[in-house]
This record gives C-alpha cells, sequence and structure tokens, in this order.
C-alpha cells in the first residue's frame, strides 16, 4: 500500500474546500486518495459516471466524491459536487507530500549573496542560484536545479530535480516544472558564411506565465531577439521542443513529443495532441485541434480540427499501398490522357 506520508484530513475539511455538500460524518478521517480498487476505508476516491457502478461495487473506499445524479450508488460517506472530476483534481494538492516540505536551505545549495529568497522558500540538496536571481515565497526548488543570473521564479512555484532554468528567464506564480527539462536554452539559429555555420548569439528571454505546467525533458528555448512567451495556464507534457520566438496563447494544451519550429504563434485554447510537428513561421489559430502524429506546414483557421499521416496497417497491406503510392505520377499522368481524349 501507498504511504500517505502522514497526511490526514477530516471529510467535512474535504467538504468545505471542494464547496460540496456531505452526506455523512464530517469527524471522518481521511488518510489518503485513491483509486477504486485500490482503496481501503479509510480512502477518498470519485466517480464520474453511473458506469463505475460495478467497480464501486467491489470497492472497500471510505468516502467518495460524486454528483448529484449518482448519489443513490454508494451508501458510505458521500461528498457531491458539480464536477467531481474538477473537485478530485483540486483536492489532490492536499495529498501531496512534496507540497507539505519545511522551508530551509539545504547546506550543499549554492545560492549567490545578491540572490533574492523569499523567507519560506525550500532549496534542496546541490541546488545552484545565480547572481541577481530572485525566488518567490512557498517555492521549492527540488535538488540539483540550477537558477541562473538574474532569472526569476514566482511564488508557490514547485521545480523538480534537475531542472536547468537558465539566465534571464522568468517565470510566473504556481508554475510547476518537472525533471530534467531545460528552460531558456539557445535556439537553433546559424547563418551560413563561406560554406560554414556562424552561431547566432539568442538575446531573447524566455517569459512563462503563472499557473503553467512543463513535462519531464521538455526544452523550451530563449529568444533569438524578440522574447519566446508562454501564457498564463497553458499545460506542456513531457519531451516537447519549443523553439525560439514561439509564443503560445493562454490555456492550450500540448502533448508528449511534440515539435515546435522557431517563431510560431499559437493561440489560445488550443489542443494539440503527441508527436505533432508545426512548422515554423506560422499561426495556429485560437481553439485549433490537431491530432497526433499530424504534420502542420501551414496556419490553421479558428476552431478547426486538423490531421494527416498514415495509420498503422498490417505489413502485408501496407507495403501494397506503398508500391501503388509509388505508381501515382503514372497513374495521374494516364488520367490526365484519357480526359483529354474524350474531350
Amino acid at each position: 500500500m501507498r504511504d500517505s506520508g502522514g497526511i490526514r484530513m477530516k471529510l467535512g475539511e474535504i467538504a468545505k474546500a471542494l464547496d460540496g455538500r456531505l452526506i455523512g460524518d464530517e469527524a471522518f478521517e481521511i488518510e489518503r486518495l485513491a483509486s477504486l480498487a485500490s482503496a481501503t476505508k479509510d480512502d477518498l476516491s470519485f466517480i464520474v459516471s453511473a458506469k463505475h457502478e460495478g467497480a464501486l461495487a467491489r470497492s472497500n473506499v471510505g468516502a467518495l466524491i460524486l454528483a448529484e445524479g449518482l448519489v443513490h450508488l454508494f451508501d458510505g460517506h458521500r461528498i457531491v459536487v458539480a464536477d467531481p472530476y474538477a473537485a478530485y483534481a483540486r483536492i489532490s494538492s492536499s495529498f501531496d507530500t512534496l507540497l507539505h516540505e519545511l522551508p530551509s536551505i539545504h547546506p550543499s545549495a549554492c545560492v549567490h549573496e545578491s540572490a533574492a529568497l523569499a523567507d519560506d522558500v525550500f532549496v534542496g540538496a546541490n541546488v545552484v542560484i545565480e547572481s541577481g536571481a530572485r525566488i518567490g515565497r512557498g517555492t521549492r526548488l527540488m535538488g540539483g536545479c540550477f537558477v541562473g543570473k538574474q532569472a526569476s521564479v514566482g511564488n508557490d512555484c514547485l521545480i523538480h530535480p534537475g531542472v536547468v532554468i537558465y539566465h534571464d528567464v522568468h517565470l510566473g506564480d504556481r508554475v510547476v516544472v518537472q525533471a530534467s527539462a531545460v528552460l531558456g536554452s539557445d535556439g537553433f539559429g546559424f547563418a551560413p558564411h563561406d560554406g560554414r555555420w556562424t552561431r547566432i548569439h539568442q538575446l531573447g528571454r524566455l517569459v512563462i506565465g503563472d499557473d503553467v505546467e512543463i513535462g519531464a525533458s521538455t526544452c523550451i528555448d530563449r529568444g533569438a531577439l524578440d522574447d519566446t512567451e508562454i501564457e498564463d495556464n497553458v499545460i506542456i507534457d513531457n519531451l516537447v521542443h519549443i523553439a525560439h520566438n514561439v509564443k503560445i496563447g493562454t490555456g492550450t494544451a500540448i502533448a508528449g513529443c511534440t515539435g515546435i519550429a522557431g517563431s510560431t504563434t499559437i493561440g489560445k485554447h488550443c489542443m494539440i495532441a503527441g508527436a505533432v510537428s508545426i512548422n515554423g513561421h506560422i499561426a495556429i489559430a485560437d481553439g485549433t485541434r490537431i491530432n497526433g502524429g499530424s504534420v502542420i506546414t501551414r496556419s490553421t483557421r479558428a476552431g478547426q480540427g486538423y490531421a494527416s499521416g498514415t495509420p498503422a496497417q498490417e505489413v502485408g497491406a501496407w507495403r501494397r499501398s506503398a508500391a501503388r503510392h509509388g505508381k501515382l505520377d503514372e497513374l495521374h499522368a494516364r488520367v490526365v490522357a484519357l480526359e483529354k481524349r474524350d474531350r
């Protein structure tokens, strides 16, 4: 069984935090959040539809978050809310042991005397904070992080182990960055001259808004001259690459292994699935939805969905299709010739 880390909450406190209606004992203590399959009588779980009725009947869960229309499915302690999934997401922070680190600075941390740290920060082992950097209140820098010169990290951020924040990179409040992400590295800028590549020094910044989530090993480049900008409440999965001078609008979600080339603008509330490739110097309109594996080479229209690529086939069928694809030019020429003959 997973260790709860000693965190316990009364059910009444949870209901109040969620603005929910409690049916049951407000003094009942919850030890952890759990799935229906693993829950015990001291645990809290949630359901979002009646299709979970079978799993609920087999569960030993002690308390449940659910919607008004599902109350009849469970006789135990219940917290009734309008949106059970959103309520579960909100209360999950209360059971995250990383959020309960006491403020401290590890003796092995290297903090420059000119860096400004709020009184209640947590700085883990082997963290490096360079000159002029600023760390906001309640922020946690886990082991091995690097914060460069004149960089700033806002209030209540969580920076996981091994994250690199280059010089003059600026994070807003409540930003979460997963392990080994690199923020503000140089963009891929080189000028050809006399058969050689001349490096273009990247002089812009990376500016990240509030409530942004950045996945593990994701890399976001700084701007060449102007800034790379990530607006509020953008969520970015693992292994995403965002090139220099990209601008991403509020509320956009980007899944893993996506690559975005330089100077592209992505609008607000877009949904970009995994392994998408987006060309540089184009505009992705507000509300655009892009299916996984797509290659986007042109600007998009607002609110539209886009897809490209060839879905997987059985090998024999794929070989036949590939062979036919190689004959398309010949087939096209024959069709044109037939059309001309019939005119």
